[in-house]
């Protein structure tokens, strides 16, 4: 069973940095494509970044310059590095890996963001 597990969220005051985590139970799944998303309360849940084969990456407008997606080289894990955090980054994040035609996702890490 694929098991993707989240770690690193917290709160912060803007303009700080997280860095979040994310890894399979096992290094015998390997993703084509991984992503993160996130949700607020009442909001449909929205692309923040997403990393595909050859490293190939693209990210929500809104985060653009901020956010830094990467991934480990057996395609089983997947960071996003957040800086100059704003307000509006908060909310729940969500790890997402492709794999045997369909998604697989963690359970979600909570960012706050503070004024």
């Amino acid at each position: 069973q694929v098991q993707l597990v989240e770690s690193g969220g917290g709160s912060v005051q803007a303009g700080g940095s997280l860095r979040l985590s994310c890894a399979a139970s096992s290094n015998i799944f390997s993703f084509s494509t991984m992503a993160w998303y996130r949700q607020t309360p009442g909001n449909q849940r929205e692309l923040v970044a997403r990393i595909a084969g050859g490293g190939i990456t693209n990210y929500a407008d809104s985060v653009k310059g901020r956010f830094n997606i990467s991934r480990n080289k057996a395609y089983s894990a997947v960071y996003l590095q957040m800086n100059s955090l704003r307000p509006n980054d908060t909310g729940v994040y969500y790890c997402s890996g492709y794999y045997r035609g369909r998604d697989h996702w963690g359970q979600g890490t909570q960012v706050t963001v503070s004024s």
